[in-house]
Parts: C-alpha cells; sequence; structure tokens
C-alpha cells in the first residue's frame, strides 16, 4: 500500500512539474495542461468554432491518447468496449464542458492555476466538491449508465487514429486548419517537446488512473484517500515548478490572474456543473482521455460530447472571458444544472422500478 501511495502521488507529480515546464516554454500561463482548453483550442483549429483566440491542435492531447495505447497494448490491457448510455455519456461531456468553459479551466487546470496562486480557483474547488457531492448522492441511489460491453476490436481504434490524424494536421498545417495568431491559441510550447510530454503523461496516467472527479468522490463515498493523494502531488509539484521556472509570473490573489475571472458565483456553480458532470460520467476529461486510448469508446463519445460543448459555448458567446461570464453563458449553467439533475433522478427511478419488479417477482 505504501509503494502504491508513493506512485500515485509521484505521478500527480509528474503531471504538476510538467505543466509548469510546459508554461515555461511557451504555454498560457496557469495553463500547463487543461484538457477542456485544449479540446476547444483543437475544436477551433478544426473550424468547429470561430474564435480566433483559441484555435491550435494542442499535440498534448494527442500523446495523451497515444501515451496511455502505447502503455495499454504493452500490458495487455487495451480492449474495445462501450455501448454504456452514449446520448446521455454525449449530453452530460456537453454540459461538462460549457461548466468548464464558464469557470474557464478543466477540473486539472483548477490545480495548477491555485498552485500558481489564483484564488479564484478555491472557489472553483468548493463549486467541484459540491458537485461530486450531489453526483455520489445519485450513486448511492442507484444511479449507472449501464455496464460497457465488449465491441468489434476496430472501435477500440477510433481515438488513436484520431490522434494520428490531428499529429499529421499540425505538422502539414493544411489552409483549412486555423491557427490562432493572438491571444491563448497562439501560446504554445515547441510541438515536439508538447506531444513527448503528452505522450509520457498518457503513458504514467494508463497506470495509476489518475482522475481528478475519481479523487474526490473516492473521499466522500468509502473514505478512500488513493486518488486524492495523487491531486496534491500535482499541486505540491506544480506549486514547486512555477516558484522555480516561472517565478516572475507568480502572483497570489483574486484580480488580474492569467485567463481567469472573478465572478465567484459563476466560477462556483460553472465547476458545480463539471463535478456532477463528470461523477456521472465516471471521470474527468483527462481520465475519459486517457480511456480513449486504452480503446474505451465510450470515454471517446464523451470527447465527442466536450468537443460539441466547445463548439457551441463560442459559437453561441457561453464561453467566458477574463472580463467576465456572458448573459449566455450563466443561462447555459442553470439550464445544464437541470438537465443534468434530471438525468441523474431518471435513470435512479429506473433503478428502484427495475428493484421493484424484481421484488415482486421474488415474492410471487
Amino acid at each position: 500500500m505504501r509503494d502504491s501511495k508513493i506512485k500515485i502521488i509521484a505521478s500527480g507529480g509528474l503531471v504538476g512539474i510538467l505543466a509548469a515546464i510546459l508554461v515555461k516554454l511557451g504555454n498560457p500561463a496557469n495553463m500547463g495542461v487543461c484538457v477542456a482548453c485544449f479540446f476547444r483550442d483543437i475544436t477551433g483549429a478544426l473550424g468547429l468554432h470561430r474564435a480566433s483566440v483559441v484555435q491550435y491542435i494542442r499535440p498534448e492531447i494527442p500523446g495523451f491518447i497515444l501515451g496511455a495505447f502505447i502503455m495499454a497494448k504493452i500490458k495487455g490491457e487495451f480492449k474495445s468496449r462501450g455501448g454504456s448510455a452514449p446520448i446521455l455519456r454525449f449530453i452530460l461531456a456537453f454540459f461538462l464542458m460549457i461548466g468548464a468553459l464558464v469557470f474557464l479551466g478543466c477540473p486539472l487546470r483548477m490545480i495548477l492555476r491555485l498552485a500558481n496562486g489564483d484564488l479564484n480557483a478555491i472557489v472553483g474547488l468548493l463549486g467541484y466538491i459540491v458537485g461530486i457531492w450531489i453526483g455520489t448522492q445519485f450513486l448511492k441511489k442507484g444511479f449507472t449508465l449501464g455496464r460497457s460491453v465488449k465491441q468489434p476490436e476496430i472501435g477500440g481504434y477510433t481515438m488513436p487514429v484520431f490522434a494520428i490524424i490531428l499529429i499529421i494536421l499540425l505538422l502539414s498545417a493544411p489552409s483549412f486548419i486555423l491557427f490562432s495568431e493572438k491571444g491563448p491559441g497562439s501560446m504554445h510550447a515547441p510541438v515536439f517537446i508538447s506531444l513527448g510530454i503528452g505522450l509520457l503523461i498518457g503513458a504514467v496516467l494508463q497506470r495509476t488512473r489518475l482522475c481528478t472527479a475519481g479523487g474526490i468522490r473516492d473521499v466522500i463515498l468509502i473514505r478512500d484517500f488513493h486518488l486524492l493523494s495523487g491531486l496534491i502531488g500535482i499541486f505540491l509539484f506544480a506549486l514547486l515548478g512555477n516558484l522555480i521556472f516561472n517565478y516572475n509570473a507568480f502572483q497570489i490573489g483574486f484580480a488580474n490572474q492569467p485567463i481567469a475571472h472573478n465572478d465567484f458565483v459563476w466560477n462556483f456553480l460553472g465547476m458545480t456543473l463539471t463535478g456532477l458532470c463528470a461523477v456521472l460520467l465516471g471521470g474527468c476529461p483527462l481520465r475519459q482521455t486517457i480511456l480513449a486510448g486504452e480503446g474505451d469508446q465510450d470515454a471517446a463519445i464523451t470527447i465527442l460530447g466536450l468537443m460539441a460543448g466547445a463548439a457551441f459555448a463560442h459559437n453561441f458567446s457561453l464561453a467566458a472571458s477574463p472580463k467576465g461570464v456572458p448573459y449566455n453563458g450563466k443561462i447555459a449553467v442553470i439550464i445544464g444544472l437541470i438537465i443534468v439533475v434530471i438525468i441523474g433522478f431518471s435513470k435512479v427511478l429506473d433503478f428502484v422500478r427495475k428493484e421493484n419488479k424484481g421484488g415482486v417477482q421474488i415474492e410471487a
């Protein structure tokens, strides 16, 4: 158990220190790694939204997928599986992305923002915990999206092939791929370094199963602090890395934080929606990306939902900016919370009906 605890902390520490290094090498401040933001940038680069400041094929994402794919193949853990409520997964992922873009970051970036002194991330963290707590209440009542089952082998290669296509498009830069000339999308570390770091993180997290939502969920449900130890590792090593590599950009406070806003209510509610969706999906965006590399087609559907959410958010002015949260974004978060809670209750009612039906059959 001690060795296991060391490994999970070390894997989190690796993510934290590499995120700080990516910022040093050119990634946006407080955004060494942000799975939601990176998928948003990729969505823009593919022309699915036209926000010109967030368009770039982030090589870290295909790195995560291929790193997990290679490690799963080596360890004999690559399995083509899926079929667990794909439409509901798509909807949950869609609203997860809406919540993340209102907060301006995925749960991983929330930790990295805090490690660079952004106190708005504390508000987001509280919202994330509340969302996860709500989700665990559904889990306790029997919520499930159903079991994944074995699928044709070729389906498991969908996301690894997509990752390779993204790398080819990034390197060849055809005219139909869009690249930001200013803003966060124009800020990036060297391509092959980013790809290499992505491959390393993907391989390591495939082995340790680190998940931001899972870490908090396990503490609430079963008082298991194993995965939470990895999240602490991310924070501590990102903090150390920022103090070493990015000291001039390190600042503690709420105001003037890079690519962030200090609207407390919507930071809180955005991450509440994100946490709730992540628990019902069975993993945060980072974990879903790793699962997709292992052949999990449910995770692949989740990624498509994330990208659809990113496209919708920027095409219809839902995403926040350092200026604050637009009216459309606030409405979208409220609608998202209502829809996701309805999904939660509906699945719980399905479970109760099946239990009652089974009880009647047994009595007869």
